[in-house]
């Protein structure tokens, strides 16, 4: 669908009961550590038919500013769980919720995971393997680089899985 092709809600749907959701939801976010707002406006979008709003509706959804909204978009968009969209022949910019946002998401820690690991290592250089906190930091960067060789694997097992689901 095209962001020209904005598929309202609809109609009968309880937004009170949405909007408990999205805060529901957002509040579990935000006990693993994202930001309350990212959280938010994300739920926000998750929680749409179209998976895409604008900065405006989704203030007015969230009765917040559309500084706050801004913000928040920056950081999903960094962290490629969202994507910003002009739409034709308008100056307005929508936000949608990638279809496979997880996924997307999990793809671009392989380079978090790098440069962790590659300071981990700087720190059991520096802190010397021998020591107790060079224990601790040799010990994180084997966990580090377990989840770096593990992390593919759980994709690409999750994309077949996805994959025969869909036929």
């Amino acid at each position: 669908m095209s962001t020209a092709e904005v598929m309202p809600d609809p109609p009968d749907r309880d937004e009170s009961a949405v909007a408990r959701f999205v805060e529901r939801f957002a509040a579990a976010l935000v006990e693993a550590g994202v930001p309350r707002m990212p959280a938010r406006a994300f739920c926000a979008l998750l929680a749409t038919d179209s998976g895409t709003l604008t900065a405006a509706e989704l203030a007015d959804r969230l009765l917040v500013s559309p500084a706050a909204v801004s913000g928040a978009m920056r950081y999903l968009t960094q962290l490629n769980l969202v994507v910003r969209e002009r739409e034709p022949g308008s100056r307005r910019d929508r936000f949608r919720v990638l279809h496979d946002a997880w996924y997307e998401a999990s793809m671009h820690r392989e380079q978090l995971l790098v440069r962790w690991a590659d300071a981990l290592r700087e720190g059991v250089r520096v802190l010397g393997a021998d020591t107790p906190a060079g224990a601790r930091m040799t010990e994180t960067l084997e966990f580090v680089d377990f989840v770096r060789e593990q992390l593919p694997l759980l994709l690409a097992s999750w994309r077949d899985h996805r994959a025969a689901e869909q036929g």
